[in-house]
């Protein structure tokens, strides 16, 4: 008896000693990073943007459920959506743009006050749900987001000026002189591509097309960037009356939008790498004056930057940038947004 079940010892030990050989636990950059952004980030699934007094917002919630997605990371997903669900998403399947507990970590009447959506939010999150499904095969998910792509659909896209065009919000930017007020970085494009793959659905490949056309339109100042905010009427496109006038950390990611969606236009994306080229190289610009931010490209903008680059000049994006217990909220999550693998179009 003994003899044989040290026989098994042995043989289980051996068996052990070959299993790397045909399991690899060797992380990717992507995942490594993914797990310092969750210790960093996600508190029992709310993401918190400690940069912004601890506040949870539909975008944060949805790139973090994105991530989640492209590391197989299936549980901390669940306890995400869970949060998400209960705590943001309206009746409507639309979600609140933020959320906001009180010192005591609660939730009360205020910190669900802010019933408005942000079309970024509900894009993005729509996106991760899709996603899920194909990575998962939870049919569950594909339903849930297709509730979301509906009322997207339904309230936040308005043909007008010869553009499928995507209200920032339900409400608030179709301005009273018949003009709409964008941000183009609400033009996720890989998550129309994908969402025109699942649907079938022709619009939007039409929103698509229009966000690439404006970006051909929308160039303002010496550097023919694209700023955060425009107003667009039927004759023109402009910064007067903008939000912002600033081509910031906004538009800066629509160089990497487009390298996700895999539209290597040279025509797109010269403006923006032209701008790169300055050093050092400022968060922002002011389109209007020409001044520049005398704060310097953060860690996430870098990696929009280096990434991008390789890809439109077909090397490997080296050295890759890490999520650090330094970084904030923002900047890691462009990090991880630009070692997402490439999304299938």
């Amino acid at each position: 008896m003994k003899k044989t079940i040290f026989i098994a010892i042995i043989v289980s030990l051996i068996a052990i000693s070959f299993l790397p050989k045909f399991l690899s636990f060797e992380r990717t950059p992507f995942q490594k990073n993914w797990i310092v952004y969750k210790q960093q980030f996600i508190e029992s699934g709310r993401v918190l943007d400690g940069e912004n007094n601890n506040i949870s917002s539909s975008e944060g919630q949805g790139f973090a459920l994105l991530f989640a997605v492209f590391s197989n990371d299936r549980d901390q997903f669940q306890e995400m959506w869970a949060w998400t669900q209960k705590n943001m998403q309206r009746e409507d399947h639309l979600f609140r743009q933020q959320y906001t507990a009180t010192e005591k970590g609660l939730c009360d009447n205020q910190c669900i006050s802010a019933q408005r959506n942000a079309s970024n939010g509900d894009i993005i999150i729509a996106w991760a749900l899709l996603a899920a499904e194909n990575k998962w095969d939870r049919q569950i998910y594909l339903v849930e987001g297709l509730r979301v792509l509906d009322v997207i659909k339904t309230k936040l896209i308005r043909q007008k000026f010869g553009y499928q065009l995507i209200l920032p919000s339900e409400t608030g930017f179709e301005l009273p002189d018949d003009s709409i007020q964008l941000n183009l970085s609400y033009w996720v494009f890989p998550a129309f591509n994908l969402f025109a793959e699942v649907t079938g659905d022709p619009i939007w490949a039409e929103v698509y097309k229009s966000g690439t056309s404006l970006l051909e339109t929308a160039r303002f100042g010496d550097w023919n960037l694209p700023a955060d905010w425009m107003i667009l009427s039927d004759d023109k496109v402009t910064l007067e009356g903008a939000n912002s006038t600033e081509y910031g950390e906004n538009a800066n990611r629509l160089p990497l939008y487009l390298m996700l969606a895999q539209d290597y236009q040279a025509q797109l994306m010269t403006p923006f790498m032209n701008f790169w080229a300055k050093i050092p190289l400022p968060a922002s610009m002011n389109l209007l004056t020409g001044q520049a931010s005398l704060q310097t490209a953060n860690s996430g903008m870098q990696a929009i930057k280096t990434f991008t680059e390789a890809r439109m000049n077909n090397t490997e994006a080296k050295p890759l940038p890490e999520v650090t217990a330094e970084a904030g909220h923002d900047s890691a999550t462009l990090i991880l947004l630009s070692q997402l693998p490439i999304v299938k179009k």
